[in-house]
């Protein structure tokens, strides 16, 4: 670290902290620590519009790093170093699991609120986006992390609009308008007997739109769970369900499930086709 970084008014006092932050986030001691010396060098440089300027320029450079990871990985959810588990314990281990399924924007999201209490207002200007979808990716990942009861959608019939314009693109083969449908760091997830039928997980828009482009396109619109989704149908059946989420008007993650188990726990309900909006 260097010496004007230690001179700065209060950053040593600040460090456990930002350290504690960093690894919730990252999953490495190392790479948490690397985090923060980044961070400490460059948040007098870019003063953050926020009232603690070290941490969104932490929280911004994990984010990056988060991305990053995914974007070069083959497989989405790789598990984490397992010499990382001792140094966690078996608690700090079984969040960090919880935690690997979530994409980049909802870890975020989910650590720095529910785990550091930082307010969704200065999480939003993190993620370039409005407070309550900073709320709505907290409340996703709180679900999937803890089995809680998850967050309404927030406008249910704007999200069945966007899934049918996106079975619409997909059967057009309109590649640009799924990805225009596509949040950046969307996330595709596949249970293990939907892999086995072709299925794959896939991070980020273009990956996502290639895997779900052919596997959708005889799908029909469906609510699932009251959700917006779509369904493949063998003999009046479910064989494979597609549940979307859906905030600000893009799709952020796609779980495509095929499991009996799985699919005997769901409440699937076809619509009736319609024409999507142009």
């Amino acid at each position: 670290m260097d010496d004007d970084a230690d001179d700065a008014p209060g950053t040593r006092a600040q460090e456990p902290r930002l350290k504690a932050v960093a690894y919730r986030l990252l999953g490495s001691f190392d790479e948490a620590e690397e985090a923060v010396e980044q961070a400490i060098r460059e948040a007098p440089r870019h003063p953050a519009p926020t009232d603690d300027p070290f941490l969104a320029t932490l929280a911004r450079i994990c984010l990056e790093r988060l991305r990053a990871r995914e974007m070069h990985r083959t497989a989405p959810w790789d598990p984490w170093d397992p010499w990382e588990a001792d140094r966690a314990g078996p608690e700090g281990r079984a969040l960090l699991t919880a935690m690997d399924a979530l994409t980049p924007p909802e870890r975020l999201a989910f650590v720095l609120h529910d785990l550091f209490d930082v307010p969704y207002e200065e999480i939003a200007a993190v993620l370039e986006r409005t407070p309550a979808a900073a709320r709505h990716l907290a409340g996703r990942a709180r679900h999937r992390v803890q089995g809680t009861e998850e967050m309404p959608e927030p406008d249910p019939a704007r999200q069945r609009e966007v899934v049918a314009a996106f079975l619409a693109a997909s059967r057009t083969g309109d590649s640009k308008a799924m990805l225009a449908l596509l949040d950046p760091d969307v996330a595709l997830r596949a249970d293990p007997t939907a892999v086995r039928t072709g299925a794959r997980a896939a991070h980020g828009a273009v990956p996502v739109a290639l895997a779900l482009a052919g596997r959708t396109r005889e799908a029909r619109q469906a609510l699932v769970d009251g959700a917006a989704g779509l369904v493949l149908t063998r003999e009046g059946r479910p064989r494979t369900v597609f549940a979307f989420t859906v905030l600000d008007g893009r799709i952020t993650s796609v779980d495509v499930l095929a499991d009996e188990g799985h699919l005997s726990r769901l409440t699937v309900r076809p619509l009736a086709e319609r024409t999507a909006p142009s």
